[in-house]
């Protein structure tokens, strides 16, 4: 049966949230409209002396960054969450509040200043994959710890006070509100058909052909049906893995290469080093087995038509539910049809 719905204004529902995002592709026919931006130049400094990240450089904290060859973390100093805090709840009528601990920490990718993911070589980003690996098993093996979220802003439009590419975790006490929401949906959907909604949907994407991006042995990235951000995109194991801890060598390569692939994709489109909000969701470490989670790695970049017009969630986002114009489908292809060599080399 042909599917027209796509040229009509229309909700598309995100299995994972159990959330809608309104899509109104007829008010944008192309998805280049407006200006094209020159070529941005990328940073060349490998050091600088005032970063905090760099290696041998003080941090506000007062300490020394060691000279570290490939990766390198440390506990934030500004962080957000804090480890043995005294417990307390506060209630007052609908007033309600409870102290929550945590510890944060900060995942230089590199030492060299002048690198983003893209521009990494896939042996260095496997290393940032072991890292994170590690970081995860060990900080949710705590007591006090019940989620470990990975995570990282690129680029000062999305909040980003310091270039050196590097990414934070925030593990915590509590189970974040988004990753029970996909908790929730997740297990009901194990409990009814005792496999995974991932797997399934993974598969269906697979079929269709219509949103994937990239592919490889052991891992999948597309764009989601559902996408809310103009070019969101999803990168999901093809085993059921509930959480990075899972993966053997082999597949810690090919994690790898598909984050290389895809951001590379990022920054061919409009030639700039492309921002995002990217983040690992996979189960919680409170203890339980959590059978229904599988793992994936998501990735909210702002831009739209160009390097410097971008989508805002303001007015009906804020106040109704997400919308976007450009569908899920035309923005893959706009991805795919790119070069897969770096902008930088051409």
């Amino acid at each position: 049966m042909a599917n027209t719905i796509n040229n009509k204004p229309h909700r598309r529902y995100n299995i994972l949230t159990g959330e809608w995002v309104l899509v109104s592709p007829h008010r944008t026919k192309r998805p280049w409209q407006g200006k094209k931006d020159k070529k941005t130049a990328l940073q060349k400094e490998t050091y600088d002396p005032s970063c905090y990240l760099c290696p041998t450089n003080e941090r506000a904290s007062g300490d020394t960054n060691p000279d570290y060859k490939g990766t390198y973390s440390f506990v934030n100093d500004f962080a957000a969450l804090l480890p043995n805090i005294e417990e307390e709840k506060y209630e007052n009528g609908l007033l309600k509040a409870e102290t929550e601990t945590g510890i944060c920490k900060v995942v230089c990718f590199s030492p060299n200043h002048a690198l983003t993911l893209p521009l990494m070589e896939n042996e260095a980003i496997t290393n940032v994959v072991k890292l994170w690996k590690k970081e995860y098993v060990e900080l949710g093996a705590q007591e006090a710890i019940n989620h470990v979220q990975i995570f990282e802003n690129k680029g000062a439009v999305m909040g980003c006070s310091n270039p050196h590419p590097h990414g934070q975790i925030w593990s915590q006490s509590s189970i974040p509100e988004e990753v029970l929401k996909k908790q929730e949906q997740q297990k009901n959907y194990w409990e009814q058909k005792k496999r995974s909604l991932l797997q399934d949907y993974l598969e269906q994407e697979l079929e269709l052909n219509e949103r994937i991006l990239v592919t490889n042995e052991h891992f999948v990235a597309l764009m989601p049906y559902w996408a809310v951000w103009p070019y969101e995109a999803m990168i999901i194991p093809r085993k059921h893995f509930q959480d990075i801890g899972q993966l053997n060598e082999a597949e810690e390569i090919a994690f790898a290469s598909i984050i290389k692939k895809l951001t590379i994709m990022f920054d061919n489109l409009f030639e700039t080093s492309f921002p995002y909000s990217s983040g690992i969701h996979q189960r919680p470490t409170d203890g339980e087995e959590h059978p229904e989670w599988h793992f994936h790695m998501s990735f909210y970049p702002p831009l739209l038509r160009s390097a410097e017009v971008k989508k805002f969630m303001v007015g009906y986002e804020m106040f109704a539910n997400p919308q976007r114009d450009i569908t899920a489908e035309s923005a893959a292809e706009n991805l795919k049809k790119l070069p897969t060599e770096h902008y930088s080399k051409w």
